[in-house]
């Protein structure tokens, strides 16, 4: 392994002191030295906080000698997650096919959500989800459907299940697309994308209701993408009616009450 010699190659090459980047790690400037020096080793969840810092994969962190690249191998390292992104290499779906080898809706349960961030690219698992069918869906596109908790994301309420379409090419995701994000660190969330992947390589995720704050995902962290389609619901929506419904709806409500006087007003008259 080169974890020692890379980290100090990396450190050099980011511009930064052992003080500097002890900081931006959450360590102390002589736990940070001792992993340069081979005095110590970090923990995986170190080497992940530093890979991710550096934006180098934790395989050629580990394992390739960064004191033999030349200034193409650094150009092609710094600039793998476009690769990735851009789904021009292998990117896994597993899917569930019927008898007519058409691909199924597979539909992620609540029980199974935790699961779901391990087990997508695995075929047993996607073969005993329960799946959906949904005939208003193109036959030439991959559609999945996750559940939905919490509050963040009116007028979806907690319960209901978001009809995904999966998205290949994240660089080509446009603004304010509501999405589900499958990520590494907080599996499964539902929210509007702001694409930052071009200038800052994460994503911009934020939440309808105000309430919550915006936050970003790198794209390190991201394992799919799929771009709202529709949602499926057992509650009606909470509409809230502006100052012309409400005058309408008050109106309305006059012109009932006056059909009802005058049906009383007739019957009265005719005992």
């Amino acid at each position: 392994m080169f974890i020692a010699s890379n980290l100090k190659l990396l450190r050099k090459r980011s511009g930064k002191s052992q003080e500097e980047l002890a900081q931006v790690l959450s360590l102390n400037r002589s736990t940070y030295s001792g992993y340069e020096n081979e005095v110590a080793q970090p923990s995986l969840e170190m080497l992940l906080s530093i890979s991710q810092f550096h934006k180098v994969t934790l395989d050629d962190l580990i394992s390739k000698d960064f004191s033999q690249y030349v200034a193409a191998d650094w150009n092609s390292m710094e600039n793998y997650w476009q690769t990735g992104a851009k789904g021009t290499n292998l990117r896994i779906l597993t899917t569930v096919v019927n008898t007519e080898n058409e691909e199924e809706v597979e539909l992620i349960s609540e029980k199974v959500r935790a699961g779901y961030v391990a087990g997508y690219a695995d075929p047993e698992f996607m073969r005993e989800l329960p799946t959906l069918k949904l005939p208003f869906l193109s036959k030439n596109r991959k559609y999945r459907a996750f559940p939905i908790s919490g509050d963040s994301m009116p007028p979806v309420s907690h319960g209901s299940y978001v009809v995904g379409e999966f998205v290949q090419d994240w660089l080509s995701l446009a603004s304010n697309s509501p999405c589900i994000i499958v990520t590494s660190n907080d599996g499964i969330v539902f929210k509007y994308v702001f694409n930052q992947l071009k200038d800052a390589q994460q994503l911009l995720l934020v939440s309808s209701n105000p309430s919550y704050e915006p936050y970003a995902v790198s794209v390190e962290n991201i394992l799919e993408i799929w771009r709202f389609v529709s949602y499926i619901s057992k509650e009606i929506p909470d509409v809230q009616l502006d100052a012309e419904g409400m005058g309408a709806s008050f109106r309305n409500l006059q012109k009932d009450i006056q059909q009802i006087l005058v049906h009383l007003s007739e019957t009265n008259s005719k005992g």
